[in-house]
């Protein structure tokens, strides 16, 4: 009996220590951990990234911390944890693979919120398709069509496809082209289209306007008529300019050639 107490004693100073310092390891790394997590959720919060982003991200950045920490922990206790790590590691990589899809689309998702190449209410094409975004999703993006269809589109093939955004400036160039008979007289026809644009007060004064003979066609001479306005305006000035032009050259006596295969019109949303 008075062998075993001092051999208890050495037991309880040896492993003692190593539950102190356990004890210790977990609490601290803890503590780290949600600081971490706290961090991010500022720094994430203050560049307006979407909320469900930030909690899936910093809670999984503190589960992956918890989990460094309480293997510290076990380790400091004596206890192997190479198994533990090979076990994670290979749930890791079987559930990377099952889900590869689904994480480029996160991942995608996140990325579309922190850089911003559009945000709700802006006319995109990408992917193969048109519309304005509805909103930005973990997955995937919503868009409305201009006829009013839903679009769902997974994220990752979204940002891994050309981004147009028609509403990412405030200005927009109108670009239309209109043909008349090789008989008219040019001077006139660019005087009348002149005071057309001057007419509209949508058109902005800068950058200034561009009207001159874009083509000499089969039938048709064509001018090109370039005018900046803002970009809410670009469809109610190319509407009204091209019927502004059809009354006004019927007033003019200005031929518009017919059929004008030739003649085309460059616009998108």
């Amino acid at each position: 009996m008075e062998d075993l107490l001092p051999k208890i004693q050495e037991l309880l100073s040896f492993y003692g220590l190593k539950v102190i310092a356990a004890i210790v390891i977990y609490i601290v790394g803890r503590w780290v951990a949600k600081a971490v997590r706290n961090f991010l959720q500022k720094r994430m919060t203050k560049r307006e990234v979407d909320k469900t982003i930030i909690s899936f991200t910093t809670s999984l950045i503190y589960i992956a911390l918890l989990t460094f920490v309480i293997i510290a922990a076990l380790a400091q206790l004596g206890i192997q944890t190479t198994s533990f790590i090979a076990l994670i590691g290979a749930a890791g990589l079987a559930i990377g693979f099952a889900m590869q899809g689904t994480l480029a689309n996160f991942a995608a998702g996140f990325l579309l919120i922190v850089f911003r190449p559009f945000k709700a209410g802006d006319y995109i094409s990408g992917a193969g398709v048109d519309g304005v975004v509805e909103g930005i999703q973990i997955f995937t993006t919503h868009l409305k069509t201009p006829d009013n269809k839903a679009i769902i589109i997974p994220n990752g093939k979204l940002m891994g496809d050309i981004i147009t955004n028609f509403s990412a400036k405030e200005t927009r160039r109108v670009d239309m082209t209109f043909g008349v008979s090789y008989s008219d007289d040019l001077k006139n026809v660019r005087k009348v289209l002149q005071e057309i644009v001057d007419m509209d007060p949508r058109i902005l004064k800068e950058p200034e306007s561009m009207i001159v003979v874009l083509e000499l066609a089969d039938s048709s001479v064509n001018f090109a008529v370039r005018v900046w306005v803002k970009t809410e305006d670009y469809w109610g000035v190319f509407f009204d300019m091209n019927e502004a032009v059809k009354l006004r050259f019927d007033k003019e006596g200005i031929s518009i050639p017919f059929p004008q295969t030739d003649v085309h019109m460059v616009a998108r949303a």
